[in-house]
């Protein structure tokens, strides 16, 4: 495939390290020092565009890809807000996105096994659940897009548990309710991404937890990714392509 990259921090480069390794052309890289300048017909180029880029660029990059009809991979985090409005115009003009908080397959993996833990817990009300996540310093939203898949499958499957609520440690910290659903987040130096789960009672805790070695996982996933949306139109979800049931 011919792919753009839109975006060119760590991400970006190890991306484009795997595209050329499973013999993809990158025709295209896209970032804050060109945008502006790069035109419709350029983005045409690629078959496939990949956005790792920043939470308050990342509208405006599937905007230009949709102007351009070209598919897209959303790998950026922080804008899920305006989820339903994307999906309305990807479906009602016949584009073609794919989102996800982590396309890492591991990751992926790990989402599917959390819903089954917390529906075989929801039982058991003795165990209070929380869901803790360490990123790098750099990392721009808080808490990570992961956490927030992670404590979605929570409270779809366990029954006390009715919202989530963030507390970033080393800042002002909030007391959870008790349907609030406490994520923790820790930034600290060089740490691709950890997430835990855990589930705590008097006598005894159970933990449950993804430890990324690098961003080798999340990159590949996302050229898995653009191969797999590459003949498609619509809009997806990455848990689309895999199959656990």
């Amino acid at each position: 495939m011919n792919i753009a990259l839109i975006g060119y921090g760590k991400m970006g480069q190890i991306i484009e390290k795997f595209a050329i390794d499973r013999n993809h052309q990158i025709v295209l890289i896209v970032d804050e020092n060109n945008r502006d300048q790069v035109t419709v017909e350029e983005l045409q180029q690629a078959d496939v565009a990949i956005d790792f880029s920043t939470p308050n660029a990342v509208l405006e990059n599937i905007e230009f890809c949709f102007k351009a009809n070209v598919p897209v991979v959303v790998g950026t985090t922080g804008w899920y807000d305006k989820l339903d409005d994307i999906k309305d115009q990807c479906i009602s003009n016949n584009h073609t996105l794919m989102y996800g908080s982590n396309y890492s397959i591991g990751v992926n993996i790990f989402f599917h096994i959390n819903k089954l833990l917390a529906k075989a817990m929801n039982p058991y009300k003795q165990y209070e659940v929380q869901v803790e996540e360490i990123h790098h310093i750099q990392k721009l939203d808080s808490p990570s897009g992961t956490a927030i898949t992670i404590a979605e499958g929570i409270i779809e499957n366990y029954d006390s548990k009715s919202d989530w609520i963030n507390n970033v440690i080393g800042e002002d910290e909030t007391i959870p309710k008790s349907n609030q659903l406490l994520i923790e987040s820790h930034r600290l130096e060089d740490v691709p991404g950890t997430h835990t789960v855990l589930y705590s009672s008097e006598v005894d805790q159970i933990e449950f937890k993804h430890t990324a070695h690098s961003r080798s996982g999340f990159a590949l996933g996302a050229i898995i990714a653009a191969e797999w949306l590459y003949d498609k139109t619509g809009f997806y979800n990455v848990k689309d392509m895999f199959k656990f049931d």
